[in-house]
């Protein structure tokens, strides 16, 4: 019998406070995990573990940047300490500070995208693999975007991460494997979120999008986190390195 429940499992969910990674952290509590939220402000945080709470699950707000490797290890060091073990990290949180041409891009810009969307979940892998390890195995999910395979127009640093994130995905796969880590990327595209608010808020892009997505509409961040359900779950024991598009046919 193939099994979606998470009963016993502990998760960790960055950018958990709104959107994508919020419907996330709730699908992984309504199934049984206790979830770690992860994001950088505590008051979103909260609201989030208490609408867990009332539905019954079991949530830790934590507020974690994850551009700061020291805060990193501070997290996965309170997770050992309270949990003793770690078998679900979802890597959501991400940057994407300048919209607009690639050569009006400035340095704080390109760095603060650079250590949000890759090196930060880089190194939250790197720190979470022993408490995975000790679990018996695990499994990690890196919220990628289908602008990691095709460059969206005025987001071009950010596409060029979320490329790197999916490379990353692969080589992890390969060499965490044989641990019984399993490790693959959700491929998001156009999702009615506060992060892609420039998107929405531009009447001609937003159109032009959407007419270009077979299915004629924009996702709700509900619709992201059955994939992330499967790609946890028992499931799919026998993915790894995947990359799973949601995208309404967009990249078709």
């Amino acid at each position: 019998m193939v099994s979606f429940r998470l009963d016993n499992k502990v998760a960790v969910v960055t950018g958990a406070s709104r959107g994508i990674g919020r419907a996330i952290a709730q699908t992984l509590a309504d199934r049984g995990a206790e979830v770690v939220l992860v994001s950088r402000k505590m008051e979103g945080l909260t609201a989030v573990a208490d609408e867990i709470a009332a539905a019954g699950g079991k949530a830790l707000p934590v507020v974690c940047h994850m551009g700061d490797i020291s805060a990193i290890r501070d997290l996965c060091r309170r997770v050992e300490e309270k949990y003793g073990r770690l078998d679900i990290l979802v890597n959501n949180a991400a940057a994407n500070p300048h919209f607009g041409e690639l050569d009006s891009v400035d340095e704080p810009a390109w760095d603060k995208t650079w250590e949000v969307n890759v090196k930060g979940p880089f190194f939250l892998v790197q720190n979470a693999i022993p408490l995975m390890k000790a679990a018996g195995g695990g499994a990690i999910v890196n919220v990628s975007s289908v602008n990691g395979i095709r460059p969206a127009l005025y987001q071009g640093v950010y596409s060029m991460t979320k490329g790197a994130l999916i490379t990353m995905t692969q080589a992890y796969a390969k060499e965490l494997a044989r641990h019984k880590i399993r490790v693959n990327a959700l491929l998001p595209g156009l999702t009615d979120t506060r992060f892609a608010s420039a998107l929405f808020k531009n009447e001609l892009i937003h159109e032009a999008i959407v007419k270009s997505i077979p299915m004629g509409r924009h996702a709700e961040p509900s619709e992201m986190a059955g994939a992330v359900l499967y790609l946890v779950s028992d499931a799919s024991s026998y993915t790894t390195g995947a990359c799973i598009v949601c995208d309404g046919g967009y990249l078709v």
